[in-house]
């Protein structure tokens, strides 16, 4: 008869072959004997009798744990060894300990017969030579040694469709996926090289599926190289991404360290180091992946031991991890591990992207936009890209055709998100536009609701498999209607953005009443901004549009466009320097906000924070005369914006503190009073410094500040200035003050 489904599933999970060698020492016992019980004595003798015997003729079996050889092993740890397949195979064996006697179960017997017992003799040898074939075939010794002897003179050469990222990506992991104990059932493996940039440090790393598909959170099995390429360690880690981003770089040592702790009291962890003398490299990250890390073992550069050793450490390692799984899962009420409903990890995480992959990934998206024939001022990627990733609303302003849409188009082409897939919307806003209902949507006169054209954008970039993409939504031509009247709900909504299970979330953007039907619930309920959505408005400031107010000012920062050099031309020795596909490849968190209070990113970035909180206390106090001063909203998005730009080492301190001064101080600033000209005299003695050469003399400049303004006139070379964007504008509104009477900074 055919075998039943309960003995297929036996060896569909392998950690070792035990199960298979105890099986087939079972059934000759049983046959030789003609008994339906024999002696549990005469099993384990010839279980171990198989694997001396194996190793004997040379070839590669499981090692005993602790052992060299089969024949070393005492009665006492043969044992503990063999207890491990009786009990994953007591559903379908009984081993009595009153009469030492082992036997199928009466019900798995009665059903089998002699042709099931033929049978499932004939599957268990089948597994077992398969596993054995793949352990013979398995060699992995060779990659780590390729990866450490050839990574470091391999970052000099673009990162695009390397053969150490094959290797990393694919090879190796087909490799592993070949071995018996890894099956693609239960694990993920996978690899990489970083994305866009080479990775400081490259890693492999196995994820039990139960318990987490990304390499963030949770735990896992992953090799980790060393950044000088000197060692690679064979760790079972912890994700640091995720902790470090909801709880803070502090608060989440704390927790990996104790999780750590549990854990190594938790499971055996033999023959693995438990302390924290990883040493990956010496910056931030390197403590990071010390604080993550529970167990490991090292192998030196030239040193790696062979195939056979390896299989044997990963085995250990892996049979480790399995131990964690299987008793968390099945007694998390009981363990004090703290550790999270596995259903969270059911959604595929995508991974971060490291700190020192952002410059090089912008300058590909640079790149990509120049070759389209488009050319921006110095630095105004970055800050396009610092400005998104502080809040994912930018208003970009200016003159018509200096290639604000354009930009917003690029940088998206750039990432993937094209208007073909989806992922970039332009909306051109109507001068009519007078409430909400005109972008969100509104419900007909037959109770249905009429989504407008970014609901739809939200919709679909919402729904699960669209989660890691990003979508840009371009306002194009934003300030023809009032702002404040169509764009207010977005607006509020977004101040509501918090965190949730690891993820940014908002209030609900759609009233319940306004979807009451069975159908527009399940579509538009519970709708909120997605956070992989990015909203870039573009303006003109002109007679036929209208002024922003400090609310929208206060949540977004301000681009200006009007200082164009004409005189630039395409570049057609520009040539394709990585493959487009690698940064299509970058999920949403290139751009998503990693802080959304300041007590997010104030421990780790302290120092920072307080100097820049000092430079807007003393702006404030010049601001509050014209009524123009900034609150906690404004503060927080500034730092924010000077934290990333440390982080990913882009401009100087104070060429982006200048940026900002621009785009969220000034803007700010309009009137016609002479505490307006104070407060832009003030301002502009700041940005200059002390190194211009300019001396701003308030009591002439009052009456008439034509020698400071006419040194940014046409023709003219401005003079030094600690932060020069700034000081130009400060420039042109100081002109239009003397000569208008009124002065804004849209008026320049």
């Amino acid at each position: 008869m055919p075998l039943l489904d309960t003995i297929k599933q036996i060896f569909k999970r392998k950690q070792k072959s035990y199960k298979m060698v105890l099986i087939l020492s079972l059934i000759e016992e049983l046959r030789g004997s003609h008994r339906e019980r024999v002696s549990f004595d005469r099993i384990k003798e010839r279980f171990l009798n198989y694997f001396v015997t194996e190793q004997d003729r040379g070839n590669r079996v499981d090692h005993p744990p602790g052992r060299e050889s089969w024949a070393e092993v005492t009665p006492s740890q043969l044992k503990d060894i063999i207890s491990s397949p009786v009990n994953a195979l007591s559903s379908i064996i009984f081993f009595n300990t009153q009469d030492n006697s082992m036997g199928f179960q009466s019900t798995i017997i009665s059903q089998l017969g002699e042709e099931g017992l033929v049978e499932l003799k004939e599957l268990a040898q089948q597994e077992l030579e398969n596993y054995n074939t793949a352990l013979k075939e398995f060699s992995i010794k060779q990659y780590l040694d390729e990866i450490m002897d050839r990574y470091v003179l391999a970052k000099k050469d673009s990162s695009a469709s390397h053969p150490l990222g094959f290797l990393l990506r694919q090879a190796i992991p087909n490799e592993l996926k070949a071995l018996p104990f890894l099956s693609e059932d239960y694990y993920i493996i996978e690899g990489s090289i970083g994305k866009g940039r080479w990775a400081a440090i490259p890693w492999l790393a196995i994820l039990d599926k139960r318990v987490t598909q990304t390499i963030q959170r949770g735990e896992y099995v992953v090799y980790l190289f060393a950044e000088d390429m000197s060692t690679v360690y064979l760790t079972l880690a912890q994700g640091v991404t995720a902790p470090i981003r909801e709880k803070g770089r502090k608060e989440a040592y704390v927790y990996l360290r104790a999780k750590t702790k549990e854990v190594r009291e938790f499971i055996p962890l033999e023959n693995m180091n438990k302390d924290e003398n990883i040493h990956l490299m010496g910056r931030e990250l390197g403590n990071d992946y010390q604080a993550s890390t529970i167990a490991y073992v090292k192998y030196e550069r030239g040193k790696v031991p062979s195939d056979e050793q390896l299989v044997r450490d990963l085995q250990n390692v892996m049979e480790n991890y399995r131990l964690y799984v299987e008793r968390r899962v099945l007694n998390e009420t009981a363990s004090t591990l703290e550790v999270e409903p596995v259903t969270e990890y059911m959604e595929s995480v995508p991974e971060p992207i490291d700190d020192a992959e952002i410059p090089s990934i912008l300058q590909q998206i640079q790149s990509h936009i120049r070759r389209k024939g488009f050319f921006f001022p110095e630095h105004l990627i970055e800050n396009f890209y610092l400005s998104l990733k502080t809040k994912p609303f930018v208003i970009l302003a200016g003159i018509s055709g200096t290639g604000k849409t354009r930009l917003v188009k690029l940088f998206a082409e750039a990432l993937g998100a094209t208007g073909n897939n989806g992922q970039f919307t332009l909306i051109p806003v109507r001068p009519d536009w007078s409430d909400p209902a005109d972008l969100l949507g509104y419900k007909d006169l037959s109770g249905r609701f009429k989504p407008g054209p970014l609901t739809e954008v939200l919709v679909e970039a919402r729904k699960p498999e669209n989660g890691h993409k990003p979508y840009f939504i371009c306002m194009d031509e934003m300030n023809l209607a009032r702002v404040e009247h169509y764009f207010s709900d977005l607006l509020s909504v977004l101040e509501t953005q918090d965190w949730q299970e690891g993820k940014i979330q908002t209030q609900d953007l759609i009233s319940s009443t306004m979807v009451d039907t069975p159908e527009d619930q399940g579509r538009f309920g519970s709708l909120g901004i997605p956070e992989n959505v990015f909203l870039i408005g573009t303006v003109n400031m002109d007679e036929t549009t209208h002024p922003f107010s400090k609310k929208v000012l206060d949540r977004a920062n301000t681009l200006e466009f009007n200082y164009i050099n004409l005189q630039q031309y395409p570049d057609m020795s520009e040539q394709e320097e990585t493959d487009p596909a690698d940064l299509a490849e970058l999920n949403h968190l290139f751009l998503r906000s990693d802080y959304l209070q300041l007590v997010d990113a104030y421990d780790a970035n302290k120092e920072l924070v307080v100097r820049t909180t000092e430079r807007l206390v003393k702006i404030n106090a010049l601001l509050e005369d014209v009524h123009a001063h900034v609150g906690f909203r404004v503060r927080d998005a500034i730092c924010f914006y000077m934290i990333y730009n440390e982080r990913y080492k882009l401009m100087s301190e104070e060429e982006a503190f200048d940026w900002q001064l621009l785009q969220k101080i000034l803007p700010r600033i309009q009137g016609s009073h002479s505490s307006v000209r104070r407060v832009l005299l003030n301002l502009m003695k700041g940005a200059l410094g002390t190194g211009s050469g300019v001396t701003v003399d308030f009591q002439a400049f009052m009456d008439d500040a034509s020698p400071l303004y006419l040194k940014w006139a046409a023709g003219q070379t401005p003079p030094t200035a600690k932060h020069p964007q700034s000081a130009r504008k400060l420039a042109f509104m100081l002109r239009r003050l003397e000569e208008d009477g009124f002065t804004s900074y849209w008026l320049s």
